[in-house]
């Protein structure tokens, strides 16, 4: 590539960004008039995520690694955690229940108050009406038609990407890739049974999320299916062996990972057939390290489930991050997560190369998302009151 072409794309990056590899987020004062080359945005976002790092203390760094999660109602008291969250710089949210308007009020504080642009996250498996009473309502996965294809399925991540960015939502825990079977817990939540249309469903909603600037964050990795506890109140042991887990529950997974799609979530099952010590995946180097990083060659954002949960109890930050998570997600004491990582880096029982390791993907995921933002398929309003659109009602009658 030439460097006259090179800098002409670099030059539109920086307009787009308004302020370049600055932290503090801008609003564009011009539209970029240059096409974009791809990897040109590749190495853009690379190399704004190298500058990043070089500034950050190590309180910022260990910061970084967390994603709290935060009810979605914009009264006094959950701004000033918000306040103290964007403080503390942590990566970014987990939005609960609530309503649109108080999700957009949170995500646009967030993204202000925030030195490095934040993940504004969701678990909205079935539609943002999983979370926000005021949403467009869709089927639950498991009630989705027979009928329904890959193309009705893009559409739906399409959809859903659209309402994300009207509120200021860019990552989607989801979608799930779980195969059910009678009688275990995950139950509606999957798209069914039939590992081949699991993947294709799965996949194509994933596909349309990520084309709406969106990150998708596929789930429960290596597979919740077979379990018959639920995780957020003990740890389930999936007694499967190598050859079913691969040809049943890695199978969505391999497909997602082949795609290139942008995010693994790691449930808090424990696997003996991966890992003879039983440990929850989500703090397991054998799943996360050896099967899913080095066996399948997955290269995203590796994110925990929850950690307030019960399936993953007496075991902390600073493991899964041993084990070779990028992110943690609902840390049951934010702060003190943040001091036990710092501890371990200085223990060396993680070093701070490996720390810049994952800070790179993260960073480098944020910055892409920054590159890719398009006003004009934005927000149109501030605080949107209404996510319902005659697309949605198309969409949701087409699933059902």
């Amino acid at each position: 590539m030439k460097t006259t072409g090179f800098c002409v794309s670099v030059m539109a990056v920086l307009l787009l960004l308004g302020s370049g590899c600055a932290p503090k987020r801008q609003e564009p004062k011009e539209e970029p008039t240059k096409t974009i080359v791809k990897s040109d945005l590749t190495e853009y976002a690379y190399h704004c995520a190298d500058s990043a790092i070089m500034s950050m203390s190590r309180e910022r760094k260990a910061a970084q690694l967390f994603m709290p999660a935060v009810y979605s109602t914009a009264d006094p008291y959950s701004l000033s955690r918000i306040k103290e969250y964007a403080d503390m710089g942590v990566g970014g949210i987990i939005l609960l229940k609530g309503d649109a308007r108080s999700a957009s009020i949170i995500a646009d504080s967030l993204s202000k108050w925030s030195f490095i642009p934040p993940f504004v996250a969701i678990d909205a498996e079935w539609g943002l009406a999983m979370r926000l009473k005021d949403a467009p309502e869709f089927p639950v996965n498991s009630r989705i038609s027979e009928d329904a294809d890959e193309e009705i399925l893009y559409e739906y991540g399409s959809e859903m990407a659209r309402e994300c960015r009207r509120i200021g939502i860019n990552m989607v825990l989801g979608p799930v890739l779980d195969i059910t079977s009678e009688g275990t817990y995950i139950g509606r939540r999957s798209f069914g049974t039939d590992p081949q249309r699991v993947s294709t469903l799965s996949i194509a909603y994933a596909r349309g999320l990520e084309s709406g600037n969106i990150v998708s964050v596929a789930k429960h990795f290596p597979g919740h299916g077979a379990a018959r506890g639920d995780s957020h109140r003990t740890k389930p042991n999936i007694e499967r062996s190598l050859q079913s887990l691969d040809s049943i529950d890695l199978l969505p997974f391999r497909k997602y990972i082949e795609q290139r799609l942008s995010g693994i979530m790691i449930g808090h099952m424990s696997f003996p057939a991966i890992d003879p010590e039983m440990l929850p995946a989500a703090v397991s180097k054998p799943v996360i390290s050896d099967l899913l990083r080095t066996d399948l060659g997955f290269d995203g954002l590796v994110l925990t489930d929850a950690m307030n949960m019960l399936g993953a109890e007496g075991y902390g930050a600073d493991k899964a991050i041993e084990a070779g998570a990028d992110m943690i997600l609902a840390p049951a004491d934010t702060r003190r997560e943040i001091k036990n990582i710092i501890a371990a880096i200085e223990r060396e029982d993680i070093t701070e190369n490996d720390i810049d390791i994952h800070l790179r993907r993260i960073l480098f995921k944020k910055y892409l998302l920054k590159a890719g933002y398009n006003p004009e398929t934005g927000r149109t309003d501030s605080i949107p009151v209404d996510l319902n659109s005659p697309e949605a009602m198309r969409i949701r009658n087409r699933l059902r």
